[in-house]
C-alpha cells in the first residue's frame, strides 16, 4: 500500500503553527469580506417568550481526564458565557461564537482545559469551549433558524456516558476562529440568546419576541454497538420532528445525521452485536 504523504501542517509543531496561523487569517479575511450580516447588538431586557433552555453538567466523568482540567474548564465558560449572553439575532442575522467570543488567551484568563484534536485528546489554553456550542446546538435545534456552519468529532466515541442528557452525535467541534459554528435567523422573529454559569452547571435560555406556532424534538433511534472486523462502533440515527403546536400534528420528521462512531473506551460490559 503507497504511503499516504504527510501533509505541510503535520511535518513538525513549527508548521502546523504556520498553518493555524494561516487559517486564521484567511478566516479574519472572509469575515471581514463577508456580505453576511452578523449579531452584534446585546440588550439586558429580555424577550418575552422562553422558546427553549437547557442546562449541562460542566464537570463530568471524562474517563481518567484530570479533575484540574475540568476546573479549568469551569473558569473558561464562565469568561465566555458574559460575552454571548444577551445577543439578539434579528431575521437575517448570523451568529458567530467566535466573532463574539473572540480568542481564548491566558492573557484574557482563560486555563488549560481539555481539547479533542483528529479524535486525540490534549490539552490548550481556552479549553473547554466546544461544551458552549453543544448547549447553543441543542437549543438551536428546537427552532426553525438555520444551522449555516458545524463542525463534529463524533466519528469516535471517546468517553462512556454519563448522566447523558442529549442524544450522541449532536455535539459540535470548535477551534479559533477557523472551525466556527453559526446559525442564520431565517424567520421573522428576533431571538435573544441567554447564557451563564452556576458552580455546577452553563445554563442557557433562548427567547423570542413572539411565539413560534411549531415546537421541535430530538430523538436518537436504531442506537446499538456492533462489532465489525474487531472494532466495536457505537450506532444511531439523530431526527428532528416538527408539530403544530395548536392541532399537535406531527408536520415533518427529518433526519439530522446517521453516527457510526468507533467506541474507543472499555466495551467489556456493552451489548453489542457482531457484525460480519
Amino acid at each position: 500500500m503507497k504511503k499516504r504523504r504527510r501533509l505541510f501542517c503535520e511535518i513538525s509543531p513549527f508548521t502546523y503553527k504556520i498553518s493555524l496561523l494561516k487559517c486564521r487569517m484567511m478566516r479574519h479575511i472572509y469575515n471581514l469580506l463577508s456580505p453576511k450580516k452578523f449579531a452584534k447588538t446585546k440588550s439586558n431586557e429580555l424577550l418575552p417568550v422562553l422558546v427553549y433552555s437547557h442546562k449541562s453538567l460542566i464537570r463530568r466523568k471524562l474517563g481518567n481526564v484530570n479533575a484540574d482540567l475540568q476546573d479549568n474548564k469551569a473558569v473558561n465558560l464562565s469568561i465566555a458565557a458574559p460575552k454571548v449572553s444577551n445577543i439578539l439575532i434579528k431575521p437575517g442575522e448570523y451568529f458567530s461564537f467566535w466573532s463574539l467570543v473572540g480568542s481564548c488567551t491566558a492573557k484574557k484568563g482563560y486555563k488549560e482545559g481539555l481539547t479533542i484534536s483528529n479524535g486525540q485528546l490534549g490539552k490548550d489554553i481556552g479549553g473547554g469551549m466546544c461544551q458552549f456550542t453543544n448547549l447553543i446546538h441543542w437549543m438551536v435545534l428546537h427552532t426553525p433558524m438555520q444551522i449555516s456552519e458545524y463542525h463534529h468529532h463524533d466519528k469516535m466515541d471517546l468517553f462512556p456516558d454519563f448522566g447523558r442528557q442529549i442524544p450522541f452525535g449532536v455535539g459540535t467541534s470548535i477551534m479559533y476562529n477557523h472551525l466556527d459554528y453559526c446559525f442564520k435567523n431565517t424567520t421573522e422573529n428576533v431571538f435573544q440568546l441567554i447564557v451563564y454559569t452556576t458552580p455546577e452547571y452553563l445554563c442557557g435560555e433562548l427567547r423570542a419576541d413572539k411565539a413560534l406556532p411549531y415546537k421541535y424534538h430530538i430523538k436518537a433511534k436504531d442506537e446499538y454497538f456492533s462489532k465489525e472486523q474487531g472494532v466495536v462502533y457505537r450506532n444511531n440515527c439523530i431526527y428532528r420532528e416538527c408539530f403544530d403546536k395548536l392541532t399537535g400534528k406531527l408536520l415533518t420528521r427529518e433526519l439530522l445525521k446517521k453516527c457510526h462512531s468507533e467506541v474507543m473506551y472499555d466495551t467489556s460490559k456493552l451489548s453489542i452485536k457482531e457484525l460480519s
